[in-house]
């Protein structure tokens, strides 16, 4: 099936695909003698790319010689003049494309028979080939770290160079490790589980130590695109001290969130300290709050999230026990701390070159 699959999505970048997708488009503004045009080009083409799927298949079935690659690539030039795209540099992707999702099987059990490969070439097949190369390039033999970015570039409509940026920040499936109470708390917990992390990267904060909790705040919203990232799919940013009247009161939420997977709000404190319980009292008041002043019917109920320094997992489950409200807590680290003087503990160019005439 993914052997298809391979040949159908390498064809369907070709300039002659698109424009039978154009004239299915548009085929019943069509009159009687451009129908009868379209049909037999189409019927071409259905001819043509049977020949290049004959050609592939040899591809992904002959040996990997330079020489062989070279061949296919001037027999398809022969069989499609003015076809683009049918170098041996764009074969030898096709082949590797075929090798790295030919994997997948292995991934998604829960898929079977030929609704597997409709539902895998249903996204594999959807975004741009310019893309496939970035992502063949990186993951060869990652198939389903490629197919998370695959899904990711879908969802958020990333251009190559966004999608190169997210792969340079080694972004991380959400695990579903965080400490919840989801399962008691919402009508389908497992699915808000699976959106959580824990810990939480947020290196790209690039902060110096010692650094305060506000510091922090500051530098997740600066880089609000890479934390966005970092949360997972379907995070959309709504506000930072968001203003809430409660009663007569103003209370402001730290950050907040809709998740339009989970169809809900999402309410967000980062804390720069150790967990406490009483910060599971003061994330649901503002959930509560949210329920009551923002959330429709169309809605799920709110779920908060605290990311906090450290915490004690026994600690945490415990306090979750005792609220009402759907919340997870989570660590986050830096893992790109530099001290403050971290400069002036680096040797100067003077100190080299003495460094160096001494060993001479």
């Amino acid at each position: 099936m993914l052997l298809e699959a391979a040949t159908e999505f390498f064809y369907a970048v070709r300039d002659e695909d698109k424009a039978r997708d154009e004239f299915e488009r548009k085929y019943d503004d069509l009159s009687s003698e451009e129908r009868e045009q379209s049909k037999k080009y189409l019927e071409k083409l259905r001819i043509d790319k049977a020949k290049a799927g004959c050609a592939l298949v040899d591809l992904l079935n002959a040996g990997w010689g330079e020489g062989v690659i070279n061949s296919i690539s001037q027999d398809l030039t022969a069989a499609l003049p003015g076809v683009k795209g049918l170098s041996p540099t764009n074969l030898g992707y096709a082949k590797r494309f075929y090798s790295l999702y030919s994997q997948l099987d292995t991934f998604y059990p829960q898929l079977v028979g030929k609704t597997k490969y409709e539902q895998l070439k249903s996204i594999i097949f959807r975004i741009p080939w310019g893309h496939q190369r970035y992502l063949i390039d990186k993951f060869y033999n990652n198939p389903k770290r490629a197919f998370y970015y695959v899904r990711l570039t879908l969802e958020k409509g990333w251009s190559r160079a966004v999608l190169l940026n997210a792969i340079d920040l080694d972004l991380k499936e959400p695990d579903g490790k965080a400490v919840t109470n989801f399962s008691l708390t919402l009508p389908e917990g497992d699915l808000a589980q699976e959106m959580t992390k824990d810990p939480y990267l947020f290196d790209f904060a690039a902060l110096t130590k010692p650094y305060k909790e506000e510091e922090l705040k500051r530098a997740l919203m600066k880089n609000i695109e890479q934390f966005l990232l970092e949360l997972g799919t379907g995070f959309a940013f709504m506000g930072r001290e968001y203003r809430l009247v409660v009663g007569s009161t103003e209370q402001f939420i730290d950050m907040l969130f809709y998740n339009t997977k989970l169809r809900c709000y999402v309410v967000i404190e980062v804390k720069a300290v150790k967990f406490q319980p009483g910060d599971v009292g003061q994330l649901g008041t503002y959930v509560s709050a949210v329920n009551h002043i923002l959330k429709t019917p169309a809605d799920n109920p709110t779920i908060g999230l605290l990311i906090c320094k450290t915490k004690d997992n026994v600690l945490a489950q415990y306090a979750l026990e005792s609220s009402s409200q759907p919340i997870g807590i989570s660590e986050y680290e830096l893992s790109k701390v530099y001290p403050a003087d971290f400069k002036s503990t680096l040797p100067s160019i003077e100190d080299i070159e003495n460094e160096l005439k001494d060993k001479q």
